[in-house]
Formats: structure tokens, sequence, C-alpha cells
């Protein structure tokens, strides 16, 4: 005798219910993520190729804003270099004036003030800040202002003018440019201009006259030049410490003073040349940036208690080369002096110096911003290419879902309604 049992046909509708149910509530997913992989099953393969896209894109996003960021960071540093530049136009106006001849001590004195004035407005021009808050011209002590003023009085020849508060010198505080952006895979951007790269006039050279010609570096070791890190290995002698620093990237060369057999450092180009000791962490192991050395100060290049970023020279060393803010000083001197010979020659000289470096880093911010222009335009022209690919793997086909999401319900809706005339009799109806 076969038994009847009512929970048969409710249990199978049921379960085939519960399938149609979940067949709309996969393709209803589909539609409002308008992605056809809603789970890997879908489509294994096309499901590895998206994630690689969706990888892709995301990095070329990212890409674009750093070259965006880029953009306009250069944009600003270039303002503030035309700024200067016309700030130095103008104090070499004035200098062209003063070396004529023609005009009173008293006059000259007015242009030496004027002067001053305009040397606290290029100043002002390298302490600018960007409209993230960053110093621009620090280096990659963003938030240290680059330069500081040191005032004073200053004797210029006549009793009305020994107490007026001058303009001494300009210190700069800041850094080499460190920062980088990646502007696409692999590939990076200098974002930053540092002070002592962009209001430099004259090339500098750092005389030590200690004699090292007996010198042998005793321990393993490293120094900094410009950023860059020349090791030293246990028994290294002065030539090939030379040797070292004129073989790496840093943008000074390196040689031994005949006379006084002592080291003697050159930039190539008009720059502060930024010098740091470091010590090893043992004998005969690799350099540590955690520790310190004592190279550069055995060699009579730095005095103790060097600070990175503000080299205190040995006393003994003799440096020249001045920043763009020392021209102005020593021009601004020479119009005190009533020097007219010195204003119209070194004093006009300094000033193109200053200009001309300007004009350098002018071009060569240009270039960085020409290059990630032209980035961000392959960039531009990548990502929709990408996005492509992206939507032919895993896009979804907005008609077709419609209609099979369509026939889904109509299926569901006939479902239920047989369900409805199926499962209403009960073990009752079989007893009647």
């Amino acid at each position: 005798m076969r038994r009847v049992s009512t929970d048969m046909p409710n249990t199978d509708m049921q379960y085939y219910l519960r399938r149609q149910e979940e067949g709309l509530a996969n393709i209803q997913s589909k539609i409002a993520g308008q992605n056809r992989l809603y789970e890997l099953r879908d489509d294994p393969l096309a499901a590895s190729h998206a994630v690689r896209y969706e990888s892709y894109l995301a990095r070329l996003n990212r890409f674009e804003q750093n070259n965006l960021y880029a953009q306009d960071h250069f944009n600003h540093i270039d303002g503030y270099l035309q700024q200067a530049n016309s700030v130095l136009h103008r104090i070499r106006e004035i200098s062209v004036q003063g070396a004529t001849g023609t005009y009173a001590r008293e006059d000259l004195r007015n242009m030496a003030v004027e002067i001053n004035e305009l040397l606290k407005e290029l100043v002002s021009v390298s302490n600018a800040l960007g409209p993230d808050g960053k110093y621009l011209f620090a280096g990659d002590k963003a938030f240290t202002e680059p330069f500081r003023i040191v005032e004073g009085s200053v004797a210029g020849g006549d009793s009305n003018f020994d107490q007026v508060p001058l303009i001494l010198r300009v210190d700069y505080l800041g850094a080499g440019s460190s920062r980088r952006a990646e502007v696409s895979d692999g590939t990076y951007s200098v974002l930053d201009l540092g002070g002592g790269e962009a209001f430099w006039a004259e090339k500098m050279q750092i005389f030590s006259s200690m004699d090292a010609s007996a010198y042998r570096a005793e321990a393993a070791g490293a120094f900094f030049v410009d950023g860059v890190e020349i090791t030293v290995n246990p028994g290294d002698t002065l030539p090939a410490i030379v040797a070292k620093i004129n073989d790496s990237p840093a943008p000074v060369k390196a040689y031994i003073d005949p006379e006084s057999r002592g080291l003697v450092l050159e930039g190539t180009s008009a720059h502060l040349i930024k010098l740091e000791d470091r010590r090893s962490a043992g004998e005969n192991q690799i350099p540590q940036n955690n520790a310190e050395s004592h190279v550069l100060q055995d060699l009579g290049i730095l005095g103790a208690n060097t600070e990175s970023g503000a080299p205190n020279w040995n006393s003994s060393a003799r440096v020249s080369g001045g920043s763009a803010f020392d021209m102005v000083i020593r021009l601004r001197d020479g119009l005190l002096r009533g020097d007219y010979d010195f204003v119209g020659s070194q004093g006009i000289l300094g000033i193109d110096l200053a200009m001309t470096n300007l004009q350098s880093r002018l071009t060569e911010i240009g270039s960085r911003e020409e290059r990630v222009e032209m980035t961000w335009s392959r960039i531009n022209e990548e990502i929709p290419n990408v996005s492509k690919a992206l939507s032919r793997e895993a896009g979804l086909n907005l008609s077709e879902a419609a209609t099979d999401l369509s026939m889904m319900e109509f299926a569901h809706r006939a479902a239920l309604q047989t369900a409805a005339k199926v499962i209403p009799p009960t073990l009752l109806d079989f007893l009647r």
C-alpha cells in the first residue's frame, strides 16, 4: 500500500520556487551592479581578466591624480619663480642706474634702502606656501620655513645709516628636493625644487686646508653629497674617496688641492652643496642611516655637531659661492659705500648670475611640467581603452538581462499560480 503524504508536493514545490527566486535575485543583483559576473562560477576566465583590468584601471586613475597634482605644483612654483625674476630684474635696473656715476652719494644710499626692501620681497617669495600649506622651496622639509632673515646695522658711511636695520644675511634651513610622484608605472617625477637650487647664483667651492695625503679610513662609513650616499670602506684613501664622489650622480666634482693636499668640492651648477656625515654600524658592515660618521669632519670639510640641511663648515675650510640673496646684499653694500666701480662690475655681475640660474630653473620646471602634461594625456587615452576591455569582460547587456528578468518573473508567477491549485488538497480530501 502506497503512503500518501501532503508534504511531498509541498516540499517539491517549495524547492523549485526557491530555485526560481534564487535566479531572480541573481539577475536582479547583476542589473543593480551593472556586472554580469555576480559569482566567480558565472565565468571564471572573464573574472580573472576583469580583476586584472580593475587593478590596472585603479592604478591609472591614481596616476592621473598624481599628474594633476604635479601640474598644479609646478604651476605654483613657476609663478613664484617668475615673481622672483621680476624682483631681480628691478634690482638690476637700480644697479645700472647706480653704476652710471651721475647720482649723488645720498641718492645711492636711497637706492640701497630700496634694494633692501626688494630683498625682503625676494625672501618672501622664496618662503612661499603652496595651496596644501607646504613651503614650495623647502625640499622635503615641507613644513619648515626655508629662508631666515638675519638683520642688523650696516655701516653706510654716514651716521644716519649706521643704525638702520638692514639684512645682514639670509640662511637656508630647507633640504634638497627629494619628494617624488609616480606619474606612471615605475616612472617618477621630482616635485620639489629646493631653495638651495632655485635661489643660488654661483658655483660653490669648498676647500679643506687640512693635509689629508696620509688619510686612511679606519672603519666602514658613509657620507652624503646632495643626498647621494657615498660609502667608505676601511682603508680607503683620499684619492679613493675623490674617485667615488666623481663616479656618483651628485652634481659635485671633487679633486685634491695641490697646495694644501686637502679635499676640494666644487658644484657643477649653481646650487648649495648639501653635506652630511654618517657612521657605520660596525667595522666592515654596510652603513646604516641611523648611525653616525665623521669622514667629512676628519677631512676638514665639516665641523663637529653638523646638522642635516645646515652644514657647519670646518673653521679652517674656505667656502665660496653665494646665493642670490648674497649677491643682492653685496650690491646693496656697494651702493651704501658709494662704490660706482664695484656696483657696475661685481654688483651687476652677481645679479646676472642669480638671474641666469633662475632662468635655468624656470626652464627645468617648465620641462617637468610639460612631461607630466604629456603623461597625463597618454593616461587619459589609455583609461577609456582599459575601461572598454573591462566592460567587455564583465559588462552586462541590459536588454538581454531585462528580457531574462521578464521571462523569469513570468515563469515564477505561473509557478505560484500552479502551486496555489495543487497544494490546497490535504489528507482529509482523500478520506471523503
